[in-house]
């Protein structure tokens, strides 16, 4: 069953400052946008919030972890209504199955509810008449909302992870997961063909998108994750999690999400051992919510702790000795990167893990391709080469969440042009402009 949320209409502060009525938006999402203790929550949180200074928010969203029912409340206090389905994932992945039979993603299938879609309807014949879709999954209870003006914030082209994770898997998984990227991929062009504008999280996420969809290239932009770096201080006082005298490297990230699981495995089985061998106190932190088995696992490899979800995730990294982050499979930017640069840690990053962040190797972070160059980058980090102090300057500089976010204002109110801006190198960014006088050329 749903649960529906509702605040008083009446006279609210614009952002402009004027007492007058904020206009409605809907805001739905695939997953609850709090807290934001996650990768996608972390960046539906930072929109929510920003739209919900401007607008009168209407979120629906979906709600797979039992334990987040018990933020609703923080969710009603932001937004002027709040509609919530319970999704339960071994239900939902039967249903799924549906798809092999419609011919249609899987996702949609596992999305579809009939419930969400009577609360959408209502909020759109009541008049709202501003939509923002997080995920490709919810553009399907709007789809045909033509009047609407919608805005598509795909994060990340998911079509191709499907595709990634078909090279890393056994058949039949591999030839499911090569029809989900299929299909999945003629449903975002789709979405993006439909809606007036698309969201990605870096510009070479847009630069990927527009070239599997070239037909909607003049309406794809993106903006960049961001960082809360108050928060994520290394100046606030933080208890030591760890046991005295341990050298501890550390891995953030939801544990249930396989390019996590396939990066710690690796690490665990490819990297660690020989790094141990070389300093017995070194231990291997895996810190994250919900452990799959093959990550609780590897709990029973000596030096390797595999905590859970822990209350604060900034103590683990405060005291680690290093971060490492050693994905695989990796699309858009990592939110355990940022984190872990705000809190002004040397960060080791795989190549796949680095893609979409201005941070410079060997300066800011330490970058890593293989298992012996990881073996190298970490000991290299563990003997005294700190970047922490410069990756926090990087991030004050250019990751702050407001200045991501204001590119998204325009896009809500009016059709905006989406300008290429150019270097001597070629495209760098895809900037949607608002109408009028060109904006000034930005180069991440």
């Amino acid at each position: 069953m749903g649960a529906d949320h509702m605040v008083p209409q009446g006279i609210e502060t614009s952002a402009m400052g004027e007492d007058m009525p904020l206009p409605d938006l809907l805001f739905l999402a695939h997953r609850i946008p709090y807290p934001p203790d996650k990768g996608d929550k972390i960046r539906s949180y930072h929109l929510l919030r920003h739209l919900a200074q401007r607008y009168r928010v209407h979120l629906g969203a979906f709600v797979d972890d039992p334990d987040d029912w018990r933020h609703a409340g923080a969710l009603q206090a932001m937004c002027a209504s709040v509609h919530l389905e319970g999704l339960k994932p071994t239900v939902a992945k039967l249903a799924a199955l549906r798809g092999l039979i419609s011919g249609e993603p899987l996702t949609l299938a596992f999305y579809r509810h009939a419930g969400m879609q009577a609360w959408v309807r209502q909020r759109l014949d009541a008049g709202v008449r501003r939509i923002v879709c997080y995920s490709s999954a919810v553009a399907q209870f709007v789809i045909d909302a033509r009047t609407a003006r919608r805005v598509m914030d795909f994060v990340d082209m998911d079509s191709d992870k499907w595709r990634q994770y078909a090279r890393t898997r056994p058949w039949p998984l591999a030839w499911l997961y090569r029809r989900e990227a299929a299909r999945l991929l003629v449903w975002e062009r789709r979405v993006a063909a439909e809606f007036d504008a698309s969201l990605f999280v870096s510009a070479q996420e847009a630069a990927d998108f527009r070239r599997a969809a070239p037909e909607c290239a003049p309406r794809v932009g993106w903006y960049g994750n961001g960082v809360d770096a108050d928060y994520f201080s290394p100046e606030r006082p933080y208890d030591d999690p760890y046991p005295p005298e341990a050298e501890v490297l550390v891995f953030t990230g939801a544990m249930d999400y396989w390019p996590n699981v396939d990066a710690v495995t690796w690490f665990a089985r490819e990297v660690f051992p020989a790094l141990r061998a070389q300093r017995p106190r070194l231990a291997f932190y895996v810190v994250g919510s919900r452990p799959s088995a093959e990550v609780r696992a590897l709990a029973r490899q000596a030096g390797i702790v595999v905590t859970g979800r822990v209350p604060d995730v900034r103590p683990y990294l405060a005291h680690a000795a290093v971060a490492v982050a050693p994905l695989r499979i990796a699309r858009g930017i990592q939110n355990k990167v940022l984190e872990a640069m705000a809190m002004a840690r040397t960060v080791v990053v795989s190549p796949q893990a680095l893609e979409g962040l201005d941070a410079r190797p060997g300066e800011e972070v330490l970058l890593a391709d293989g298992a012996d160059a990881f073996r190298e980058a970490v000991l290299q980090a563990l003997q005294g080469s700190d970047l922490g102090p410069a990756a926090r300057r990087r991030v004050l500089q250019d990751y702050a969440w407001e200045a991501c976010l204001a590119r998204v204002d325009a896009l809500v109110e009016a059709a905006a042009p989406v300008n290429v801006c150019k270097t001597n190198a070629g495209p760098t960014c895809v900037t949607p402009l608002p109408p009028g006088p060109l904006a000034q050329e930005r180069t991440p």
